[in-house]
Formats: C-alpha cells, structure tokens, sequence
C-alpha cells in the first residue's frame, strides 16, 4: 500500500532563526510591524510503499532522522496524510 506522509522540519526553538529574522526585518520595510515572529522550515512530502502504516511512519522517521533534520538544530515532526 503507497502512504502520504508529511515532515515538517523546522529550527529549534532555542536557536536564532536567520532566514526567519531576515523576513521580519523586510516585513517592517514594508511597513508591516504586526508579525512579532516567523520560524523558516522545511515541509516535506514522501510517498511511502509499505505493508502497514506504522512500517511507513518508521521508514518516514529513518529518513527524517538520517537524512532530512539535523538533530543539533532542527526538530521534526510526522504526519500521515
């Protein structure tokens, strides 16, 4: 059977955000000050041929944990879709 399953990827709460600093900065330049904060991650969509749906959602942590996030900055989260 083929899973949708959905990975976010987004920086640590505890670490800066540059890209997300960079948006802010362009939004007040563009006279827009009521965003207080913008995390910048990383949406990704795999398609997963499995026997049952726990054996996708360990497939889609494998890859997540060896592949897609870097566990020093990043944290993930799995959604089948």
């Amino acid at each position: 059977m083929i899973y949708n399953i959905q990975i976010k990827v987004m920086p640590l709460k505890e670490l800066l955000d540059p890209q997300g600093k960079a948006v802010i900065g362009s939004l007040k330049n563009l006279d827009i000050h009521s965003v207080q904060d913008i995390r910048i991650g990383k949406h990704i969509t795999l398609q997963i041929e499995a026997e049952s749906e726990n054996a996708a959602k360990e497939i889609a942590e494998t890859t997540a944990t060896k592949l897609l996030a870097n566990p020093v900055m990043e944290y993930f989260e799995i959604e089948l879709a």
